[in-house]
């Protein structure tokens, strides 16, 4: 009989039959109480029902833990496009925007019709009858050809979309009783495992509510932006009248050489909401700093460069400027809890200095500029004076821009507050969305290896300090913005794939950021290849892969 050595958190190694699924040497509740849904083995998350075919080093997943809960909430829309598809088998399901600790959700009927309340009402009890029953989700190879017949007798183009562009011998799927999709993430073994969720109805669809890691015992607040709710529906009904609204559409469009009139589509879109919003700046009257922010990899920087033009066009004169031209170095720079410089730190910037500047250029003063040498990490000033020319505006991104705390000594009513990040409507299939954090980490994965020399396991390694300074500095404002700008561009991810994959294939199973590259790898494993050379040379792309025709400085 072939074996394997286990190692579990704080045991010793013992051994195994080859082929003995995870969830048999792992126990049923961890010491926190919570049921054990999945488990890192080797340094990748797997469902329980994967069988150990090497020596391998294993720890449980719970719901309280950041790698549990993604699983427990993957679980949940894969239960909900179930529920959907037994329910209504020729409406669409997606799974779309995040919001709190859940999702907004469509359901769109053949003649275009939404959901309503009773449908809503009948979704939910159709989930909590499953759950009750305990269905088992099972992990199932089938040849190609058999899963084809499956999705087309099944009535789900947008797996058959995918499959379209492969040609593997074999498909993994999840299913459960009847329901199948192409396997994208582990899930839980059973249903019994996901006791907590709800549904309530939005407009023009509705929220499916789950509670968060750090309080898996009830749901989360349903917090919603309406500016940044209406964004996102908006997207969501472009894509469907541009009729690309998955990873499979856009595959297709590229086999169908109609890829390039996409990009171009996407690009015109952003221009026309850049001027949009230069629009409204103008008509508000009265406004004299404009300010740009957003998370990283957003494309603030970008987006900023490209509405001075359309402020131009507007007869304006805007100057452009950065908040990190005002960092205060690294000898005034705040430190974090483990002592390590902190960037991202309100005060980091020199607040009084740029406050100073700001009402001086807004006089009508001369200033001598502030400038940041990121090589020395010291500010100095520009050896010329700047003057804020007659029908001037002060145009300033930075992550900071929509902080009150940045520019108290600027009236309100003097400024326009814009919030930048990626609103993908562009999902893998009706159930498996594309996060904007995953865009963007992608994005800048490929940016800094290109321009700040940094390896993709830097990059990763560094991301959850990276998320902590948003949820501290940007999140907490977003509400506070005049306009919203969606930089999301649903074909980017098509042109990013070879560049990332390489980059994601240089992480190993030994470093922790293992699990994330192999994730986001899966993710990039669905697209087509787009060449960059399609992408235009003020597009906010640029600003990752280069060849951009803006100047920054």
């Amino acid at each position: 009989m072939n074996v394997v050595k286990v190692t579990l958190p704080n045991q010793a190694t013992s051994v195994v039959a080859s082929g003995t699924r995870v969830g048999e040497v792992l126990p049923s509740v961890c010491e926190n109480g919570r049921h054990t849904i999945a488990a890192v083995v080797n340094n990748m998350v797997v469902p329980l029902l994967m069988p150990l075919l090497v020596d391998s080093t294993v720890e449980p997943l719970t719901i309280s833990d950041s790698l549990g809960w993604s699983v427990y909430r993957n679980s949940v829309c894969f239960l909900l496009a179930k529920v959907c598809h037994d329910l209504y088998p020729t409406a669409a399901c997606r799974v779309r925007y995040s919001f709190s600790a859940g999702f907004f959700c469509t359901l769109t009927f053949p003649d275009g019709r939404e959901v309503v309340d009773a449908e809503v009402t009948e979704i939910r009890t159709a989930m909590r009858n499953a759950v009750a029953q305990d269905l088992s989700i099972t992990m199932e190879t089938v040849s190609y050809e058999q899963a084809v017949k499956l999705f087309k007798e099944g009535n789900q183009p947008d797996k058959l979309n995918l499959l379209a562009h492969r040609n593997p011998p074999v498909v993994l799927l999840s299913r459960c009783g009847n329901f199948a999709e192409i396997s994208q993430q582990p899930l839980v073994p059973r249903l019994g495992l996901l006791p907590l969720f709800d549904l309530e109805t939005l407009e023009g669809g509705f929220a499916l509510r789950l509670p968060s890691s750090q309080n898996p015992e009830s749901l989360a607040p349903l917090n919603r932006n309406v500016k940044r709710f209406e964004v996102y529906k908006e997207h969501i009904e472009w894509g469907r009248t541009i009729g690309i609204t998955t990873v499979g559409d856009l595959n297709q469009a590229i086999v169908e050489h109609r890829a390039e009139d996409f990009v171009r589509t996407v690009e015109a879109l952003h221009e026309k909401r850049l001027a949009r919003i230069a629009d409204e700046i103008c008509r508000r009257g009265g406004v004299k700093l404009v300010l740009v922010a957003g998370p990283s990899s957003a494309g603030k920087t970008t987006s900023a460069t490209r509405l001075v033009t359309y402020l131009r066009v507007n007869g304006l004169r805007p100057l452009l400027i950065s908040t990190d031209n005002y960092f205060v170095g690294d000898a005034r720079n705040p430190r974090d809890a483990d002592g390590n410089l902190d960037y991202e730190h309100l005060d980091a910037v020199d607040r009084p200095r740029l406050n100073d500047d700001m009402l001086r250029l807004m006089k009508g003063e001369s200033v001598r500029m502030r400038a940041f040498d990121f090589t020395t990490h010291d500010g100095y000033d520009l050896p010329y004076e700047t003057r804020l020319e007659s029908n001037g505006i002060i145009v300033m991104e930075g992550i900071h821009s929509l902080n009150p705390d940045l520019t108290p000594q600027i009236p309100r009513e003097q400024k326009f507050l814009i919030y930048v990040n990626t609103f993908t409507q562009l999902g893998v299939d009706s159930s498996n969305r594309i996060s904007t954090t995953d865009n963007r980490k992608i994005r800048r994965m490929v940016r800094d290896y290109q321009y700040r020399k940094r390896s993709p396991v830097e990059t990763l390694r560094m991301w959850p300090s990276v998320a902590r300074g948003e949820h501290r500095w940007i999140y907490p404002f977003q509400d506070n913005a005049d306009a919203i700008f969606n930089s999301a561009l649903d074909y980017e991810l098509a042109v990013l794939k070879p560049m990332a994959s390489l980059l994601l294939n240089q992480i190993k199973p030994w470093d922790r950021e293992y699990i994330e590259a192999r994730r986001l790898s899966g993710i990039l494993h669905n697209f087509s290849t787009l060449a960059p050379d399609v992408v235009p040379g003020d597009s906010i792309l640029r600003e990752t892969i280069g060849g951009s025709q803006l100047s920054y400085t």
